[in-house]
């Protein structure tokens, strides 16, 4: 019989073939979130962004979620990044989705790319997808509806220079857990 960790390892192993059979270009990720609601507004003032076209997450009681990605200044690729998210608490299933994490000036892409950004509960990220989502932090909470990514509504903005948002891609995932992750970033 499996453990916790070997069953997770299974499940993300098993979502992995599928994740890069739908990965998305940069640049066509890129464009589903400007034109998915108020994240395409965040492109006019932000100092500069990470993309991550799919990210893979599945969990059973532990879970955890990873992706590569691209950083970009003023439009331009500046550096490489991976996302790595770990999670316990009640949780079942595996899917995929886009992420993009803006930045709002130099000193939050200083924070971001300082080699190993760390994030905990005060972290969300807003996901503009069809149907309702729901965030809570420890700075409040938030809720949106949207139609669809290319009229979504979402609700949020900066939090200590960063703001995240998300699309899904694919799967199901039951989740009320605890999660803590971080990015790593590498230069050009």
């Amino acid at each position: 019989m499996l453990n916790k960790s070997q069953a997770v390892l299974a499940l993300l192993l098993f979502i992995a073939p599928f994740g890069s059979a739908i990965a998305d270009k940069y640049e066509d990720t890129i464009k589903v979130f400007k034109d998915a609601g108020q994240s395409g507004e965040y492109f006019k003032n932000a100092y500069g962004y990470a993309v991550f076209p799919t990210i893979g997450k599945a969990g059973f009681v532990v879970g955890g979620a990873a992706g590569k990605g691209q950083v970009y200044v003023s439009g331009k690729h500046v550096g490489n990044s991976e996302f790595g998210q770990v999670s316990i608490g009640f949780q079942a299933g595996g899917q995929a989705y886009s992420m993009i994490v803006f930045l709002e000036d130099e000193r939050a892409f200083r924070e971001f790319t300082s080699g190993s950004f760390k994030f905990g509960a005060d972290a969300t990220a807003v996901a503009i997808t069809a149907g309702a989502s729901v965030g809570a932090s420890t700075t409040g909470s938030s809720a949106g509806a949207s139609a669809g990514k290319s009229d979504a509504t979402t609700v949020g903005g900066y939090y200590k220079g960063m703001a995240t948002f998300t699309v899904a891609k694919g799967g199901l995932m039951y989740e009320a857990s605890i999660a803590g992750g971080g990015f790593t970033y590498e230069p050009l």
